[in-house]
This record gives structure tokens, C-alpha cells and sequence, in this order.
């Protein structure tokens, strides 16, 4: 099988990033391009992210899971700790976050250390959410082979009968990170392939050093 995508082109036009108009902060540079992407109606979560981690088997392994969180430490997502992410970042914390902005030809990438949130972070999110996603954090033995889509309907039908009329508490194996940032790049799609890339990176003092990368 065989297929040439050379003609997949388009030129980037949308907008500019220019370090007059830049925050001196990279979070809240982040902040102000996140509420940009929810005013512009573009995807349905912008909240979505790609998280790299390193696994034992020695190779990168990204994959999609929603930011619920940011704040000037950093951002933060929940998983199960038992999961592939979870064993490899329990072994190398150092992880990198991409988000991709597609309407608005932007991307950012993070590299930073991920860390767990205080386990009253994840009770209150885990209490927040939907019952039905209460009872699926409970129930899946998250990146474990199993036999059948079968055994999780079977399990799941078992729990919220033992559980009807009861709180589900939050499973110890399952919480929240927080991924605090070292670096952050603001990638923005500019025409001729010029593309605008700034990298705040952090500094021994606890300052953030910007430059321009090419493109």
C-alpha cells in the first residue's frame, strides 16, 4: 500500500507572535491563547493534550487525556497511577504536553516534571465528576490486557449494584498530576513556512528566559 500526500499543502495566514505583544509570563501567554481557542469555537476540547512519556521498554509513547487544570505552577490531568503513563512517569517524571489548535494554526509544547496533586485535589475532582465516570475509574484496570469488552459491561453492571444509593470513593491507584513546566514554546503558523516560535525557558532564578526559535 501506497499513498503520496505531497500536494497536502496549505499556507498559514491566521495571525502573527511577536515579542512586543508577547506576556512575560508563559502562563499567562498560555491563558490568553486558551481563552483565544474557546472564543473561536474551535475544537470541541481544547482542553485536549498529548502527553509523552518514556516507557521501560525504552520507547516515547504519546497519547490524548484532557487538562482539568492550570494554574501558575503548572497543569494538571488525572489518570490511573497503575496505568502504562502512570508506571512510567512513576519511573521518569520528566514528561512533555503538546496541544494543537488546528483553526488557529497554533500549537504550544511544555516539557517540565510531572508530580501527583495532594490527594485532596483528586478527591474533590473525583467528586465532582459524573457517577458513570466514577464508576469506570473503579472498574477498569486501566492498560492490563483483558479478554473481552464483556468483562468491563459485566463488572461495571456489578458495581453500580452493590453501589446503588452508596458514594463512591475515589480508588487509591487514581488521582491526579501536576506537570510543571521547564519549558513552554508558542508555536504559531505564519505563510512560506516562516513560522513564529517563541520558547520561555526557566531560569535558575526562577525567571523565564525568551527567545525566538527558527522556524
Amino acid at each position: 500500500m501506497q499513498e503520496d500526500l505531497s500536494d497536502y499543502r496549505k499556507s498559514y495566514e491566521k495571525s502573527s507572535l511577536i515579542e512586543g505583544a508577547i506576556k512575560a509570563n508563559p502562563l499567562e501567554q498560555f491563558q490568553k491563547w486558551f481563552y483565544e481557542v474557546e472564543a473561536s469555537g474551535g475544537p470541541d476540547e481544547p482542553n485536549a493534550m498529548t502527553i509523552s512519556t518514556l516507557g521501560s521498554d525504552g520507547f516515547p509513547k504519546n497519547r490524548v487525556v484532557l487538562m482539568k487544570k492550570y494554574t501558575y505552577e503548572g497543569f494538571i490531568f488525572y489518570t490511573n497511577y497503575l496505568s502504562e503513563k502512570g508506571k512510567a512517569i512513576e519511573k521518569n517524571p520528566a514528561v512533555c504536553l503538546s496541544f494543537f489548535w488546528a483553526n488557529l494554526e497554533r500549537q504550544i509544547i511544555i516539557k517540565g516534571k510531572a508530580e501527583k496533586v495532594a490527594e485532596n485535589l483528586s478527591d474533590g475532582y473525583f467528586e465532582s465528576r459524573p457517577l458513570g465516570s466514577q464508576l469506570g475509574a473503579v472498574v477498569s484496570d486501566q492498560s492490563e490486557v483483558i479478554s473481552s469488552r464483556e468483562v468491563l459491561e459485566t463488572k461495571l453492571k456489578e458495581l453500580e449494584k452493590e453501589s446503588e444509593g452508596k458514594t463512591i470513593t475515589r480508588p487509591k491507584h487514581w488521582g491526579g498530576y501536576l506537570v510543571r513546566p521547564s519549558s513552554i514554546e508558542f508555536w504559531q503558523g505564519r505563510p512560506n513556512r516562516l513560522h513564529d516560535r517563541i520558547r520561555y525557558t526557566l531560569q535558575s532564578d526562577f525567571n523565564w528566559k525568551i527567545e525566538r526559535l527558527a522556524p
